[in-house]
């Protein structure tokens, strides 16, 4: 008998995977699904874009192995988007590394830093890819808990409070992704200055900082924390290119240097034509972002709308891509909440435990929903 790896007892499949096969069974039953689960864009990127990976699959070589470290342009391009959006100055050429998406990131880093027995501090609640990546590289998870009252933001004194002997990475991710806590540069100052005391290598995973966000910052505006951080982006959210897998870390050389080693043994390189759509969405200047935000903004009212019609309440400042939702007293399981809208109401809306158990009392919808789907949502709740 062929036994798979140890490692695999440490994870379970992805909670997306399993429940949009059942999503998809119940499709294909004659239900119609509407699906408030996945943060997958379903706007097309500009029209600029779509004509730059055109053009690019007619040039000589573009079919070829690409450079690990991808075009020199594409960097260049990431560089100028961090200096125009952020103010931040990074050298095309050591500092940054493009990914086939920033979940490809979290693995690479982890590989590239952790090792067996280390402990990682992860955010409860937050994106599940932290903890099953260090479950996989024979890590140990540290959670932190993220509180309502607190902004969502961690609490110092009591992560002060922990053995810190043997964390060596810790993840934060603002934007905050369920919640939609915005952080801020005081919150990032904090941050640093927690890491470079304790020697903890820090990674803000940094997505949604354009979605209905009028103040983008990056971890990398404070002073020294280049020394002790790095910071994963995407294009996926910011420019409706989810399915293209295009990410980027950026960071000093010598972090970037120990990715590329893993990211050099894993693949051959980010095909042509979407390096150069890549680089053709990092040119676009703040209408692209203007325009995608009165749509996602129209969309957002209407789930406050859906949201208050579940007795739910809400935080109206949060930012990013989802609505992070507060279950009313006396509902005793998000999950069970949710799985009697799917089959009753036919609506798939995510419950806040699969991001950790402080995710319990709360449901989060996604915005990735066309207007009119949203009212036949609202309208299901009338009959």
């Amino acid at each position: 008998m062929i036994r798979t790896a140890n490692r695999l007892n440490t994870v379970e499949e992805y909670y997306f995977s399993i429940k949009l096969r059942e999503v998809r069974q119940l499709q294909s039953e004659g239900k119609p699904i509407i699906n408030m689960g996945i943060g997958s864009p379903d706007l097309a990127p500009h029209a600029a874009v779509i004509e730059a990976i055109q053009q690019a699959v007619q040039e000589e070589n573009a079919h070829q192995y690409q450079s690990y470290q991808g075009l020199p342009e594409l960097r260049k391009g990431f560089a100028d988007f961090y200096s125009k959006h952020f103010g931040v100055s990074l050298d095309f050429n050591s500092e940054m590394l493009p990914l086939m998406g920033s979940k490809e990131g979290i693995m690479h880093i982890s590989m590239a830093f952790l090792n067996e027995g280390d402990q990682v501090l992860i955010p409860n609640p937050g994106y599940p890819t932290y903890s099953s990546v260090t479950q996989l590289v024979g890590a140990e998870p540290v959670f932190y808990d993220l509180k309502e009252d607190s902004q969502w933001e961690p609490d110092f004194g009591a992560l002060e409070k922990l053995d810190l002997s043997n964390v060596k990475l810790m993840w934060v991710s603002y934007p905050h992704m369920p919640t939609g806590a915005s952080g801020s540069l005081t919150l990032f100052k904090k941050l640093v200055d927690f890491a470079v005391k304790h020697q903890i290598l820090l990674v803000n995973d940094n997505p949604y900082s354009f979605v209905l966000n009028e103040n983008p910052i990056s971890i990398l505006q404070v002073d020294g924390a280049k020394e002790i951080a790095l910071e994963l982006n995407s294009l996926s959210k910011t420019f409706n290119m989810a399915g293209w897998r295009v990410g980027w870390v950026s960071g000093k050389s010598e972090f970037i240097d120990a990715i590329l080693k893993v990211k050099s043994n894993m693949d051959s390189g980010m095909f042509y034509g979407i390096q150069k759509g890549a680089i053709a969405a990092l040119q676009l200047d703040n209408s692209w972002f203007a325009d995608l935000n009165k749509v996602y903004d129209s969309r957002r009212a209407l789930i406050f709308e859906l949201a208050e019609q579940l007795n739910c309440t809400f935080d109206r400042k949060s930012v990013g891509l989802f609505v992070w939702a507060k279950l009313p007293d006396g509902v005793a399981s998000s999950e069970q909440f949710v799985d009697e809208i799917l089959y009753n109401k036919h609506i798939f809306i995510t419950p806040g435990t699969i991001f950790g158990s402080q995710g319990e009392g709360y449901i989060r919808f996604s915005l990735c929903v066309k207007e009119e789907k949203i009212r036949e949502a609202i309208a299901r709740f009338d009959e």
